[in-house]
């Protein structure tokens, strides 16, 4: 008995310690998978919640970049552009919610996965648009600019993966910030290939994707 208890006495420090050398590891692991200017996740932390997101049907893939960063960054300089990004992340963070994930891939570009359960994230999505256009600081109303939007609904491309569907949503966000479109939805020329009776491929077929203009 008394050999046990000068065991137990003996490895009780180095169990407290590694407990805590455990929990510090933990802490660690949760900073480096968060953005230290905007607090999103990194795209590491994304990527990880997100993945989980897409087993669900409802599952849609968005990507934002800001327009004309550079522009804000060299006329207001690098703290407007930084309070910028603060904003969008929380904007977009807000948008998310619980249910939800946003990260910040890099620079100006973030992405996030969200669940439709309603059938309304269209709608949402420019009402977003029109949210992150605002001026970031009420006190400096001249620093403000849009962001493009471009969504995939991950029903719509069965077995890709969050590569593609990040794939898919950026050519979307492309197209919208040259059009100055917004938001655009990829897939759409997939889901609208017949029209009026006529299927893709032949005269008639209308297979463009039609922007969504969000107003401000």
């Amino acid at each position: 008995m008394n050999t046990l208890a000068t065991i137990l006495a003996a490895t009780g420090p180095l169990a407290a310690g590694w407990s805590g050398h455990v929990l510090w590891l933990r802490r660690r692991l949760r900073t480096a998978r968060r953005d230290p200017l905007t607090g999103l996740r990194t795209r590491e932390g994304f990527t990880r919640r997100a993945a989980a997101l897409l087993r669900d049907d409802r599952a849609v893939v968005v990507l934002a970049d800001v327009d004309h960063f550079k522009q804000i960054n060299d006329r207001h300089g690098h703290a407007a552009g930084d309070a910028l990004l603060k904003a969008t992340a929380d904007r977009l963070a807000h948008y998310v919610g619980p249910n939800g994930v946003a990260g910040r891939l890099g620079g100006d570009e973030f992405a996030a996965v969200v669940l439709d359960t309603d059938g309304t994230v269209a709608d949402l999505l420019a009402v977003l648009h029109g949210v992150l256009a605002r001026p970031a600081d009420k006190a400096n109303p001249h620093v403000a600019t849009t962001v493009s939007l471009g969504w995939v609904r991950a029903a719509d491309f069965p077995g890709e993966d969050l590569s593609a569907l990040l794939g898919r949503a950026d050519e979307a966000m492309y197209t919208a910030k040259q059009a100055r479109a917004g938001v655009r939805r990829a897939g759409l020329r997939r889901l609208f290939a017949t029209v009026a009776g006529r299927r893709s491929g032949r005269r008639g077929a209308h297979t463009d994707a039609p922007a969504i203009v969000a107003a401000a």
